[in-house]
């Protein structure tokens, strides 16, 4: 399984926008800070805002800031967000193709591997809404100069 990078760049933008505490951040400085494409940012920027983990001002002087403190924002939320909200794993019946399907009798109840691959991404789910951004802002605040950085670069 791999998630695009969208998702990186998503929640870094998210605990620097709650170091900088306030008011909006444009979409361009918050490209620039990271060194990323501003184009490919704000497209992450947009879908936050449409998620609700983002509130967006428009105008000179305007730009995102976050809709909702770190506390109420799950690393599910943002993954939602960039990526939707479809299960990984799609079954194709591919037990029931080729010469397998045709020499074996149908298939009665669900498939097991199907089942197998749904409590994966049950789990994968249910451990990624377990995990507040806050507590990530708590490990980074262990990091000398984090808010400060932030804050200068951003300000």
């Amino acid at each position: 399984m791999r998630m695009s990078k969208g998702v990186e760049w998503a929640i870094h933008t998210l605990l620097n926008l709650d170091a900088v505490g306030g008011g909006p951040v444009g979409s361009g400085q918050l490209a620039d800070a990271h060194g990323l494409p501003a184009p490919y940012l704000n497209k992450q920027l947009q879908q936050l805002a449409k998620a609700g983990l983002l509130a967006s001002t428009p105008g000179p002087r305007g730009g995102f800031r976050l809709a909702r403190p770190l506390e109420d924002v799950t690393l599910l939320d943002v993954v939602d967000a960039i990526e939707g909200d479809t299960e990984l794993f799609h079954c194709a019946e591919i037990r029931c193709n080729g010469k397998i399907g045709e020499l074996a009798p149908p298939p009665t109840g669900a498939c097991a591997v199907k089942a197998a691959m749904h409590r994966a991404d049950r789990a994968w789910r249910q451990a990624l809404a377990a995990q507040s951004l806050a507590e990530i802002r708590a490990e980074l605040n262990h990091t000398p100069l984090f808010g400060n950085i932030v804050r200068d670069v951003l300000n």
